[in-house]
C-alpha cells in the first residue's frame, strides 16, 4: 500500500521538472510513511511514497527493469495482489529472474510478459502506472472493484495522475475548478463513474486500463460485472461460499508486519474475523482486533429506525468466542467535533464528503489502531455482495425508479438541499442529476433468458449497489485509513466472491427471508448464536446531545464570518435558524446539516477553489 504520482508530458524534459514532481509526491507523504522515491526520463516522471508491507527492504519504487531487446519499463504501484506468489512461479517458469521477494516485482515481470493483460491475471486492490520506454506510453491500471483510488487530469502534451487529486492539484498545470457538475456529484450521493468532483480531473474507472501515448488517451474496460446463469442448489452455494471466503481470508492475512481486524459485532466483521483467528489459531497465532464506541453509549442507547442495537455486546461476544486480543477505541464528543480532526477528514478526502461523525470517528479509530498495526482487515461491502441493507427489503425502494439508497436517504440524514440558497439549489437540479444518473446505471444490467420481473429487479438494486453505492463507502476507506498509514483490505472484494453472489438469484441470498442469508449459512459454525441473530446494524453515529452542541458553537463561529465564500452556497438564515435549536430537541437532519456547513466552509479554507455557479 502506497501513495504514486506522475507526470507525462511529451513536449517537456521533465528533468527540468524535479521541484513540481517532488511537491506531487510528497503530498502522498501519508500513504507512504516509510520510504519516497522519484523516477524521471526526458517526458516522463514517476513519484512513490512507501508504506512497507511485504519484503520491506527490497521493494522500494519506483521500480525499474531493461525489457529483454532493450528500452527500461518503470514502475509506481499501491496495493497488494493476493496472487502473486503463484504469478511468481508462473513467471519465473517463463524465464523471469527476480531480485526481491516483494508483489511489485512480480507485477512489473507480469507486464513485460502479457502487457497490459497483465491485469486479468491479477487478485487483489492496486492502482498502478507503468513508463514504457520501448513505446513511449504511460499505463494505468486500477483493480476490479475500486479499491484502490487513482485519478488523472489530461493536458495540453500529456497527463498528471495521482493515487489522491491533492496530488495532482500539487502541480501548476491543475486547476482546483468545480462546476456545476461538480457540486452535483457532492451533493447528489451517487458516485458517478469516473467523475472526480474537480472540473478536468477524472478517475481511472475500476476494471480499466488507460493508456496515454504521443497520440492521445485511450482506454480499455478489462472486467464488468456481468449476469451467468447460476446453477447451484443452496447447499451448493452456500459451501462455495464458505470455500471462497476461507481462501480469501487466508491471502489477505499475508504480510510482514503486524494485522489486525475491524471488529462492528455485525456479521460481516464477526464472520471474517472468526475466520481470521481459526486459521491463525492453527499456526499458533492471535488476531488481534478493534472497535469503534462512543462515551456512554452502550448505556444510554437509544434505538431508531436504522440502529437497533448498540455494537460492544456484540462485539465483545466475538472477541470472547474466537479468543482474539480485543481493543475498544472510545470516542467523546470533543474529538468528534474538533475542527483541527474535520480538517485531517477533508484533507484526507479532498472533498467535503458530509458523513459528519461517521468520517470523524472512523478516522479516529484508524488513527489509533496505527499505534499497534499496519494491515487491518475490514467487513467493508459485505452488505453490497450479499444484500444486507433495509433498501433490499424496503417495497418502496424496491419500486422506485431511483437509486434505492435514496429513498429513504432524506428520512434518516436530511435532505441536503435545505441548507443550500435557493438559487444554488435551483441551479442543481439534483433531481435531474439523479433521474439521468439512474438511467445510465441501470442501462449496462444485462437481464437473464427467462428472468422473472421481480429477480431482475433485485439484479437491478445488487447491480447498483455494486458499481456505484460500494465505491462511496470504499473510496472512505481507504482515505480515512490511507491517511494516518494503515493498510485496510477487504475480503469481501475478492472479485470472484463479488461474480459469485451477484450471480445468485434473489431467492437464495434471502433464502431464510432474512438478510446476508448465504454469508451467515457459510459462516454459522464460527459465530456466537447473538451475532448469527443479529439484524444488521449500519456504522455506528453518536448519540450524545454534546456533539450536537458543539457543531452549533461551529457554526456560530462560522456566522461571525459573514463575508466566508459558504455563503455563497449555503442559506445563512437556514444556519442562523439550526443554531438557535435546543440541542437535546435537535433533528437528526439539522444536525447533518450542520455537519455538512462546517465541512463546506473548512474545505474552501482549505483548498480555495474556483465554484462556477454558470
Amino acid at each position: 500500500m502506497c501513495g504514486i504520482a506522475g507526470w507525462v508530458s511529451f513536449q517537456r524534459d521533465l528533468r527540468n521538472e524535479q521541484a513540481a514532481v517532488d511537491a506531487m509526491t510528497e503530498t502522498m507523504a501519508c500513504r507512504g510513511p516509510d520510504d519516497r522515491g522519484t523516477w524521471v526520463d526526458g517526458p516522463a516522471a514517476l513519484g512513490h511514497r512507501r508504506l512497507a508491507i511485504i519484503d520491506l527492504p527490497g521493494g522500494r519504487q519506483p521500480m525499474t527493469v531493461e525489457a529483454p531487446g532493450g528500452g527500461s519499463v518503470a514502475m509506481v504501484y499501491s496495493g497488494e495482489a493476493y496472487n502473486f506468489t503463484e504469478l511468481r512461479k508462473e513467471l519465473a517458469a517463463r524465464g523471469h529472474r527476480f531480485s526481491t521477494t516483494s508483489d511489485t516485482e512480480v507485477v512489473l515481470h507480469g507486464y513485460l510478459e502479457w502487457g497490459e493483460a497483465v491485469a486479468d491475471r491479477l487478485n487483489g486492490m492496486y492502482a498502478f502506472a507503468i513508463w514504457d520506454s520501448r513505446e513511449q506510453k504511460l499505463v494505468m491500471i486500477r483493480d476490479r472493484m475500486g479499491i484502490k483510488p487513482f485519478y488523472y487530469y489530461p493536458t495540453d502534451d500529456g497527463v498528471l495522475f495521482g493515487s489522491e487529486p491533492k496530488a495532482i492539484l500539487a502541480n501548476p498545470l491543475a486547476a482546483r475548478t468545480v462546476t456545476l457538475d461538480g457540486l452535483r456529484e457532492l451533493f447528489a450521493f451517487v458516485k458517478t463513474p469516473g467523475h472526480a468532483v474537480w472540473e478536468g480531473m477524472r478517475e481511472v474507472e475500476p476494471g480499466t486500463v488507460v493508456t496515454v501515448g504521443r497520440s492521445g488517451i485511450r482506454t480499455h474496460v478489462y472486467w464488468k460485472l456481468e449476469t451467468q446463469q447460476h446453477a447451484d442448489d443452496k447447499e451448493t452455494s452456500i459451501a462455495h461460499v464458505r470455500t471462497l471466503l476461507d481462501d480469501i481470508v487466508r491471502r489477505q492475512l499475508v504480510a510482514d508486519v503486524p494485522r489486525c481486524t475491524l471488529l462492528s459485532g455485525g456479521l460481516d466483521s464477526s464472520a471474517m474475523t472468526a475466520i481470521a483467528a481459526q486459521q491463525l489459531a492453527a499456526e499458533g497465532k492471535t488476531v488481534r482486533s478493534f472497535a469503534v464506541d462512543f462515551v456512554g453509549q452502550t448505556e444510554n442507547f437509544v434505538a431508531d429506525d436504522l440502529r437497533g442495537t448498540p455494537d460492544t455486546p456484540f462485539v465483545h461476544a466475538v472477541a470472547a468466542n474466537s479468543g482474539t486480543e480485543h481493543q475498544d477505541i472510545v470516542l467523546d464528543s470533543d474529538q468528534l467535533a474538533d475542527p483541527e480532526v474535520r480538517s485531517k477528514v477533508i484533507r484526507a478526502r479532498d472533498i467535503p464528503a458530509g458523513l459528519g461523525d461517521m468520517d470523524a470517528s472512523l478516522y479516529l479509530l484508524f488513527k489509533a489502531i496505527r499505534q499497534h498495526s499496519t494491515v487491518a482487515l475490514s467487513g467493508e461491502s459485505a452488505d453490497e455482495v450479499f444484500g444486507g441493507y433495509k433498501q433490499f427489503f424496503d417495497e418502496d425502494a424496491r419500486k422506485a425508479d431511483t437509486f434505492p439508497w435514496l429513498v429513504r436517504y432524506a428520512q434518516h440524514f436530511g435532505d441536503d438541499g435545505n441548507i443550500l440558497s435557493a438559487a444554488v439549489t435551483n441551479s442543481l437540479d439534483l433531481g435531474g442529476y439523479i433521474r439521468d444518473s439512474y438511467a445510465k446505471a441501470v442501462s449496462g444490467v444485462q437481464r437473464l433468458d427467462g428472468e422473472s420481473d421481480f429477480e431482475y429487479r433485485m439484479r437491478v438494486i445488487c447491480y447498483l449497489h455494486l458499481t456505484r453505492f460500494v465505491r462511496i463507502l470504499l473510496d472512505r476507506k481507504d482515505r480515512a485509513s490511507m491517511a494516518v498509514g494503515l493498510e485496510v483490505r477487504v475480503p469481501f472484494c475478492d472479485h470472484r466472491l463479488v461474480e459469485y453472489v451477484y450471480n445468485t438469484p434473489w431467492a437464495l441470498k434471502s433464502f431464510d427471508g432474512r438478510e446476508k442469508s448465504l454469508l451467515r449459512e457459510a459462516t454459522a459454525d464460527v459465530l456466537p448464536k447473538s451475532v448469527y441473530d443479529r439484524v444488521k446494524s449500519p456504522y455506528p453515529s453518536t448519540q450524545d446531545p454534546k456533539y450536537a452542541l458543539a457543531l452549533q458553537d461551529n457554526a456560530k463561529d462560522l456566522l461571525a464570518k459573514p463575508s466566508h465564500p459558504v455563503f455563497d452556497l449555503v442559506d445563512r438564515a437556514w444556519l442562523e435558524q439550526a443554531v438557535k435549536v435546543d440541542t437535546p430537541q435537535i433533528h437528526q437532519a439539522s444536525r447533518h446539516g450542520l455537519e455538512r456547513t462546517l465541512d463546506l466552509a473548512l474545505w474552501m479554507d482549505l483548498y480555495s477553489p474556483t465554484i462556477t455557479l454558470a
